[in-house]
Parts: C-alpha cells; sequence; structure tokens
C-alpha cells in the first residue's frame, strides 16, 4: 500500500485546504504547559536548534521536510496516543484500522485531569519504551485517532478546523476539541497498580481511528 506523504489539498486550489492562516514566522505554540522547562534540562531537546514555524507549513511542505519544532507542532495534545490500546496486525505489519481498540487507561505519566503528559520532554527516560512519533515509524502508526495532524497528512488530508495552528489560540482550541469529543482530559485513569484483565474490561468508542 502507497501512502503520499503530501498534503496533496494543498495543491488543488479548490479545496477546503486552501483557506490559509497566514502568519508570521515564530517560535512554536505549545499546548503542554511543562514542555519548555523541562527541555531546557534535556541534552537531546536543548541540542535542536531555536527554529520558527514557518507559515503554513503544514500545507506547504511535506512531513519529511518539516523542522524539529514544526513537527511538534503538529501535536495537538489530545492524549489519545497515550491511552493502552489493542491493536490487530497482520503478517507485515500494518494494522486494520477497523479493529483498533482503545481503553481508557493511560500511561503513568499522563494527568488524567489536564490531559497533558507530566514529563512530555523527558518521557522516554522515565518510561523507556514510549513511542515517540517519527517519520520514520508514521506509517506503522495508522492506530492513531482519525483526527490526529500527523495521519491526516500523512493521508492527505487536512488538518482538523480546531486545530492550534488553525486558531492561533489554546482557549479556543481546547474548548472546540472538547466540542468534537477530542482528548483524554477528565476521562481517563492510570493504568498504574491496574491488571490486564481489569484494563480489557475498559474498552471505549469515543476514540475515532
Amino acid at each position: 500500500m502507497t501512502l503520499n506523504l503530501l498534503n496533496n489539498d494543498a495543491a488543488n486550489p479548490d479545496s477546503d485546504a486552501t483557506l490559509q492562516v497566514e502568519i508570521a514566522a515564530k517560535p512554536a505554540v505549545s499546548l503542554f504547559p511543562d514542555s519548555s522547562k523541562e527541555s531546557n534540562n534535556n541534552s537531546d531537546h536543548a541540542s535542536k536548534p531555536n527554529e520558527t514555524l514557518r507559515p503554513n507549513f503544514w500545507s506547504r511542505f511535506t512531513l519529511s521536510e518539516l523542522n524539529h519544532s514544526e513537527w511538534e507542532a503538529l501535536c495537538d495534545g489530545c492524549g489519545s496516543c497515550c491511552l493502552i490500546k489493542y491493536i490487530d496486525e497482520d503478517e507485515n505489519g500494518d494494522v486494520d484500522e477497523e479493529i483498533v481498540e482503545y481503553t481508557d487507561v493511560t500511561c503513568q505519566l499522563m494527568d488524567c485531569a489536564t490531559g497533558y503528559c507530566q514529563h512530555y520532554a523527558t518521557r522516554q527516560e522515565h518510561v523507556p519504551d514510549c513511542i515517540q512519533l517519527t517519520m520514520d515509524n508514521l506509517p506503522q502508526m495508522m492506530w492513531l485517532p482519525s483526527h490526529c495532524a500527523y495521519k491526516r497528512l500523512y493521508k492527505g488530508q487536512n488538518l482538523p478546523s480546531w486545530h492550534l495552528l488553525l486558531t492561533q489560540d489554546v482557549v479556543v482550541t481546547q474548548q472546540q476539541m472538547r466540542a468534537a469529543n477530542v482528548g483524554v482530559a477528565g476521562r481517563c485513569v492510570s493504568e498504574t497498580g491496574m491488571s490486564d484483565e481489569e484494563m480489557e474490561t475498559r474498552v471505549v468508542n469515543w476514540v475515532q481511528v
């Protein structure tokens, strides 16, 4: 199966994606309150240049052409990827999106009240097997929710209308995400102390793949 790394809608003058948000190049706006503070103490993040967001980068460049700040800015902070899920893969490692089952059980680092990772920038130091999404492993991550910007751009789709890159307003984005039934804040539980048997009873249907 061949998937396009380009946002094809950007080249289509009749597409809704032609509605551009003209913003000057500037540092990334983050939905993660602690990420900038922690990144100063993390060697991997500290080594990254102080990159800026190029105007409308999500529609002008392929995912592989994005700089580190632009890649991080695509994350909408929903927290769904941090939920424990049951994934069915075929012999080639391809995921059947129709039968991915999400639970409401999340990684031990998640603050279930806010829906934010408590140690986002240094999460792999705390949870070594935490998956870090990259351009290389994205093709194997089609279990991501349907609203995920990485998945949508990979498939040639638009950003969701409530995405922070479009609204440029954290409060508005959070309000619209709640209205769209997106995000784990206030409705997830920690995996800490939970048995596998109990986890299997906590499959939910509010994450759309």
